[in-house]
């Protein structure tokens, strides 16, 4: 787990609630505070949707950001800043398995249970928190090394400044 200072707020948040590149992302939680705290759990609700849509969905228990990010960025548009938000994303099934199988870690999908980067703007300071969540017990460190790693070459490779903490 690293902490990762961004430097640059306004790139950093335009990327995040206009562009696309954390849509690939799942959202566990969205807290958003204005003039109210707004609070997004991202699990899916099955009953809400047909089954041809939950088909369409695809991975069936979490939102993906590029569905959440409209209601999100409604909610912090506007001439004033909000006074906080936390927004922690997880990479999906599927990039889990190719993010263990690229990096040969010994760990089965199944015992992954989440790659997590926590996303904090409080006090005018945003930073990028890294996680991870595992269902076994282990010593080996070698899963949180390569997803710091990881997250830091995904800011670097959509050119997101930042500093390590």
């Amino acid at each position: 787990m690293i902490a990762l200072k961004i430097e640059d707020l306004k790139l950093f948040t335009s990327r995040l609630f206009v562009g696309d590149v954390f849509d690939q992302f799942l959202v566990k939680e969205a807290v958003i505070t204005t003039f109210n705290t707004f609070t997004i759990d991202g699990a899916i609700r099955p009953g809400y949707y047909s089954s041809e849509e939950l088909e369409e969905l695809k991975n069936g228990q979490l939102s993906s950001w590029a569905m959440v990010k409209p209601f999100c960025f409604s909610l912090i548009k506007g001439k004033r800043l909000p006074v906080s938000f936390r927004i922690i994303l997880q990479m999906s099934q599927e990039g889990t398995e190719g993010f263990l199988a690229s990096r040969q870690l010994p760990f089965a999908p199944d015992q992954v249970k989440g790659l997590y980067m926590n996303i904090r703007y409080e006090e005018d300071k945003l930073t990028c928190v890294t996680g991870t969540s595992v269902s076994v017990f282990t010593l080996d460190k070698a899963l949180d090394e390569e997803w710091d790693q990881a997250a830091k070459g995904f800011l670097k490779h959509h050119s997101i400044p930042f500093l390590e903490e």
